[in-house]
This record gives C-alpha cells, structure tokens and sequence, in this order.
C-alpha cells in the first residue's frame, strides 16, 4: 500500500502505546511499517534531499503533533508513552485522529498559531496538507531546482563551443580534477586529435590523465558508434580513463555499451552537467539561504 499520512499514522501510533509502557521510535517504525505492510521499497524511500527516509519523516511528524496535544509524552530522548490525557482518548474509541480531532485541546491549538499576529491557520493550510512541512519544503526546492536546471542546460547549449570547451574545463576543476583552472589550461587541449578533445589531470600532482570528449549536440543523442570511436582512441593513447560530456543524451546502446567494456568511461549527458555546474556553483549563484534548525537534545541532558 502507498506510504500513509502522517495523520493516518496518528491513531496506529496512539493504540500502539495503549500499554502504557515506554516505547523507542525505531520499535515503532517498525511495529508501524509493519501494521501498513509497507514494502522493502516503501520503508527506504527517501524524501528528495535523500538525508531521511520518507516513511520515518511522518512518523516523526505524527509524534510531534501527539506530544503537542498532550496525548503522549517523551521521558527521555528517543523513548515516549502515553498519558493519561491519550488513554482517555482511546476509551472514545475514535475512528481516526487528525489535525482537526486534536484542535479540542488548548495545548495543540496554541501550537498552530503563528508566533506573529497568534492567527490560527486555516483549514487547507500546510499543517494541515497529507505531507509534512518538511516535505513540502524539499519538494518546493526540488521544483525551484528544476526550473534552474533547465535554464542553465538552455544556456550551455547556447555557448559557443570554445566557451562550452571552458565550461568543461572549470568544471572538472571545480569537482577536484587538474588542480587550478591556470594548471588544467596548460594540461588541456581541444584540438579534436584522433578523437580525443581534451586531456586534463585526474589530480592535483599529475599522476594520472583523463581524456575528454565533449560534444555540444542538442537534439540526437549520442549513439553506441560514437562511443566505440572514443574508447578507440583511448586504445591508441594506452589510456584506460576517460569522460564523455555532451549537451544532449545517450542511446541506450551507449549506456549499455560502456557498461560491458574493461575501460572505464564516464557519460555526462545534459541534464548530469547541469546538475554537476549548480552543485559546483557553475554559473550559477545563491541569491537566499534557508537554515532548517533542531533541538540539540545532547545539549540538555545534564
């Protein structure tokens, strides 16, 4: 079944510590998961930023909106059972609990007001969606970031191809490669010799070389022959590392071309060098930061 709610989970939660016993969040995201016979896949999937598995955000969720309205409470980090407040609750034998059954109590309705103008928020608002705020937030980003990606993408495209040469080349230099921009200049070549654009150090001191390709395509992709062409002249280099960069995208033949070949040759579409140029801060810049902040339990125990 699809991952629930973080207000479907309230009243599962809630009957789970009708024991009256202490209970670990870990044991009850298991006792849930297994109650919503959720999957493999379901249980490890991770919210867009792919820091927190989704399934454990909203039942982190639903337990802060229970403790908010007095219906458990927490002893010590990690650990929370119920009240007395919870139990009562449970002998109503309730057929769900959300955020409109939780607005009954005072505790739980000054927690939605605001702390400006103390305005409790409206049905339809945020707290009140089938997600949680903080996948609201990271979904919100991953949107602005998709618009981003695109313009930067349409902007590569655009360059001409010594600028598009230099593009690469701060790139891979920003990701750890060539040293300085000064040192990867001198180290690399776009000449377009024997099927080889460019050659760049694979670190700072020189040990090893990686020979690039790039191709500023914007429609077809870059097939399984072109690829061939490339590791070819890999052979006559006697060299064993390579990276294909390009604007458009690979066939699937490429892609399943470099995966049975003893070389190792790295393919960076369009759509991977805009992501790796916002990553790198590539011609792009940050124009607002937001910092999401938690209680540092550590801090309190004394």
């Amino acid at each position: 079944m699809p991952i629930p709610d973080f207000q479907s989970i309230m009243l599962p939660l809630l009957k789970f510590s009708s024991d009256k016993k202490e209970h670990t969040v870990r044991e009850t995201e298991e006792y849930l998961a297994n109650a919503f016979r959720l999957t493999k896949e379901e249980r490890e999937e991770m919210l867009p930023s792919g820091t927190t598995r989704t399934f454990v955000n909203r039942v982190a969720w639903t337990k802060a909106h229970l403790m908010k309205a007095g219906l458990i409470m927490s002893p010590r980090r990690s650990v929370y059972k119920i009240t007395q407040r919870g139990i009562d609750v449970l002998k109503e034998d309730p057929v769900s609990i959300d955020v409109a059954y939780l607005k009954r109590f005072e505790e739980y309705r000054e927690f939605l007001k605001p702390s400006k103008d103390k305005a409790e928020l409206e049905p339809g608002s945020e707290i009140e969606s089938s997600v949680t705020p903080r996948e609201t937030f990271e979904n919100a980003y991953q949107l602005l970031r998709k618009q981003v990606l695109q313009e930067v993408l349409e902007k590569v495209k655009a360059a001409t191809p010594k600028f598009f040469e230099e593009i690469v080349v701060e790139l891979l230099v920003k990701m750890g490669y060539g040293g300085s921009v000064e040192d990867a200049g001198k180290a690399t070549r776009f000449t377009n010799d024997e099927g080889i654009d460019g050659i760049i150090k694979e670190d700072k001191l020189g040990l090893d070389v990686i020979y690039i390709q790039a191709k500023k395509w914007t429609e077809n992709p870059i097939g399984r022959p072109e690829i061939q062409a490339f590791v070819g002249a890999l052979d006559g280099k006697h060299a064993n590392k390579g990276i294909f960069l390009t604007t458009s995208r690979f066939s699937d033949g490429a892609l399943n071309y470099v995966k049975s070949i003893s070389k190792k040759v790295v393919l960076i579409d369009g759509i991977q060098l805009a992501n790796f140029m916002i990553d790198y801060g590539l011609g792009v810049s940050t124009y607002s930061t937001f910092e999401l902040k938690r209680v540092d339990n550590d801090y309190f125990e004394e």
